[in-house]
């Protein structure tokens, strides 16, 4: 793999003097390129790909080594953008937009310190490298000692993050104070006794005795005391150093900053102001659908009347963990069985269903699809079952067609599994993604869901909910919202318990416009969808429009609306 990196170098080197035989060659080369950077960026994703060195190693996030990777981007985005879409062909024209978009998004994260900020409200750092060791199965003498260097490198590994984090602190950014109580229990989770370790799970198995003393050794004096660092910097400087202001805004940079990511996310040239109005268009719209539910139920109280009921009659919550992944399990086959009707073209990849890891549990959403890990993995359909009495089963249809299928298993699936190159078939463009997993929330309509008035109303609540985040998310990032204004607005307009309303506002709050992708994304498909079915009439096959949008992978929607109208054209 090494060699391969060394002669696309060389190759490159020696055509800086003179063109390429074609920009088809160009981009060729440029795509590999990108993609190997990315291997040897990410060793866990070069271990997937069969990079047996990768499998010992984790991420340098050392100063040098970043900066040094921030000008491979640029090197590569400026011969990117001599490339002239025009003498490509149309899959090529899609290969250089989603280059283009990747290494744009990285510059723009090393300018603005995205490395500075390695946790958000939910999660971080911390939790994403427990990945090498949950589910991981030391099957060779190889995969142990490969492992083994993990775990010994896992100590330099936080020391970086926390090296970068203080950086933030001293130049401003900082992930907002507001949103991180609470936050150092996802810490501690992890600060156990070393045979209770996550860590050791993966050497508790095995048969080999000195194996497993070596691995309690590193994970006694090195992952656990690394973790326990961790805790003490978090709870005595981070947290007590983090900015009290909650808006992009305020970041350094800021205004321009949260256009970057609003442009970013929405793969449109919009502006916080235009998706703030759309948003508000949108609420009002679907404000109307949800009255004329409650209506059909003959409520008589007010809006807020009917939220609290829903909030609050034990009617529409589990008892028990099981009883909660039982349901979502007997939805997810019933999602399972309306694909034929719908797609010309599924994955051969399944899924399963398990809850949330209990250590993130308590700050994580409702639900979330975790992709496979490796070819012979299944995908993975996460349900929270932590604070049962706030996961309403009144919107697990909307949240089990959005995470498991037809929403996210069924695209991300598909797009690993196309002929297309790596750099496009691991790639997760937001608008297009979470675009899609709405857009399957409300095709289950057309499945046989919702037939039940309070599972309807969740649908509606989920899309409000969505709605509602172009409002809240451009009206703390860019507007001056306070914190409360934004959970007032999603709480007043939502069927969403109050702890998620919480969690979500704080979401937000740490991950700037990643929230508006999902109606922008939504309503970009079912004006693409009325397009075709308007032009085409009796000749529209909405098999497959699904495989137009779903057979080329996650792409930018510029380029997703270049696809349909070609495709429109081609009917004809």
């Amino acid at each position: 793999m090494r060699l391969i990196f060394i002669a696309l170098i060389a190759m490159l080197g020696a055509c800086s003097s003179s063109p390429l035989p074609n920009a088809s060659d160009t981009l060729q080369q440029l795509m590999d390129q990108a993609w190997q950077y990315r291997l040897e960026r990410n060793p866990q994703l070069a271990q997937r790909f069969g990079d047996t060195q990768a499998a010992s190693q984790l991420a340098d996030l050392s100063p040098a080594t970043l900066a040094a990777q921030h000008q491979q981007d640029l090197a590569l985005l400026r011969q990117a953008e001599a490339i002239a879409p025009e003498q490509l062909n149309p899959t090529e024209r899609a290969d250089l937009a989603i280059l283009r978009y990747q290494l744009h998004n990285r510059i723009d994260g090393y300018r603005y310190g995205a490395h500075t900020m390695p946790i958000t409200a939910e999660s971080g750092f911390h939790a994403y490298i427990a990945a090498i060791a949950r589910g991981n199965t030391l099957d060779d003498p190889a995969a142990q000692q490969a492992y083994l260097r993990r775990l010994e490198a896992l100590p330099r590994y936080f020391d970086q993050q926390m090296y970068w984090m203080r950086q933030g602190l001293q130049s401003g950014h900082t992930v907002p104070q507001a949103v991180l109580t609470g936050f150092e229990h996802s810490i501690s989770a992890f600060i156990t006794e070393p045979e209770q370790s996550l860590y050791y799970a993966p050497l508790a198995a095995l048969d080999d005795a000195a194996a497993q003393q070596q691995g309690l050794q590193l994970i006694r004096q090195g992952v656990i005391p690394a973790y326990q660092r961790f805790y003490d910097f978090f709870v005595n400087e981070y947290r007590p150093g983090a900015r009290s202001s909650i808006a992009a805004h305020a970041l350094p940079e800021g205004e321009a900053f949260y256009a970057n990511r609003v442009q970013h996310y929405t793969t449109l040239p919009m502006s916080a102001e235009q998706v703030h109005q759309l948003g508000l268009t949108e609420v009002a719209r679907i404000r109307a659908e949800m009255e004329q539910v409650i209506q059909q139920q003959d409520f008589t109280g007010s809006f807020a009347d009917f939220l609290t009921f829903l909030r609050t009659d034990p009617q529409f919550y589990a008892e028990t963990p099981e009883q909660l992944l039982r349901y979502a399990a007997r939805l997810a086959k019933q999602a399972d069985a309306m694909l034929p009707q719908f797609f010309a073209t599924l994955p051969r990849t399944p899924y399963g269903i398990k809850p949330v890891p209990a250590e993130i549990a308590p700050k994580y959403t409702t639900g979330r699809y975790a992709g496979p890990s490796d070819d012979d993995q299944p995908g993975y359909y996460w349900v929270n079952t932590y604070a049962l009495d706030k996961r309403p089963l009144y919107e697990m249809e909307a949240l089990t067609l959005h995470e498991a299928v037809p929403g996210h298993h069924l695209q991300i699936a598909l797009s690993q599994e196309m002929a297309l190159h790596p750099l496009r078939r691991f790639s997760y463009i937001s608008a297009f993604g979470e675009g899609w997993g709405l857009y399957a929330e409300k095709l289950g309509l057309e499945g046989g869901f919702y037939t039940d008035p309070y599972s309807n109303f969740g649908r509606l609540t989920y899309e409000m909910w969505r709605a509602c985040r172009l409002v809240v998310d451009t009206g703390m990032h860019a507007k001056g919202w306070s914190r409360q204004q934004a959970v007032d607005f999603l709480a007043d307009n939502t069927a969403l318990s109050l702890h998620n309303v919480g969690t979500e506002i704080d979401r937000y709050i740490a991950w700037p416009g990643q929230a508006l992708s999902y109606k922008i994304g939504e309503l970009t498909l079912w004006r693409l969808r009325e397009q075709a079915e308007t032009a085409l009439g009796d000749r529209f096959d909405l098999r497959q429009f699904h495989d137009q949008l779903l057979l080329a992978g996650s792409v930018p929607l510029t380029e997703l609306e270049l696809r349909i109208q070609s495709w429109i054209a081609q009917q004809g």
